[in-house]
């Protein structure tokens, strides 16, 4: 059994980072690259706490759809992993799960809250408990309003249906 071992090669550890913050990562190819290096992303993703198993069905997931979202335990330094990364084919950007300021949002809009509410679709009780800070967004609005934050006329596009003539 040894000696069928030793054919193989050695068998190599990841040096894992030992300190960082999470971070949750979207991975992309980089424009213009012909290929991923599947083996050397995985090792990437797998040095900040994932398992190797796990990397490497993020990088298929690149592979198969163009693009991956990965939670990554322990990332010393965005600027690296987005180096290491970038030299095997990938573009990493860090998705933003930080809170909004609702108010400054709507008023950077210029609307009242019942206004925000309505363009928007939220319930204006909700739009007074997060600027009071009652409550907090649940995950769910809290993309939505980073949506609406980066992008408010597209989605109030978006959310708008056109009246039908009375003609037609």
């Amino acid at each position: 059994m040894r000696e069928r071992l030793a054919r193989l090669g050695p068998v190599r550890d990841i040096s894992r980072v030992t300190s960082g913050l999470p971070a949750v990562i979207s991975l992309t190819p980089v424009a213009g690259v012909q290929q991923v290096l599947a083996i050397p992303a995985a090792l990437a993703l797998a040095k900040r706490g994932i398992s190797l198993l796990r990397a490497k069905r993020v990088v298929e997931e690149v592979l198969s759809r163009g693009y991956a979202v990965v939670e990554l335990p322990t990332v010393e330094d965005a600027s690296v992993l987005a180096d290491d990364l970038r030299r095997a084919g990938c573009k990493a950007a860090e998705v933003n799960r930080g809170a909004v300021d609702v108010r400054d949002l709507r008023e950077r809009l210029g609307l009242t809250q019942e206004q925000f509410a309505l363009r928007y679709g939220l319930d204006v009780s909700a739009i007074r408990n997060w600027e009071t800070g009652r409550r907090k967004p649940d995950p769910a609005a809290l993309g939505y309003l980073h949506v609406i934050d980066r992008m408010p006329e597209e989605v109030r596009s978006a959310l708008e249906k056109p009246l039908a003539s009375a003609t037609s």
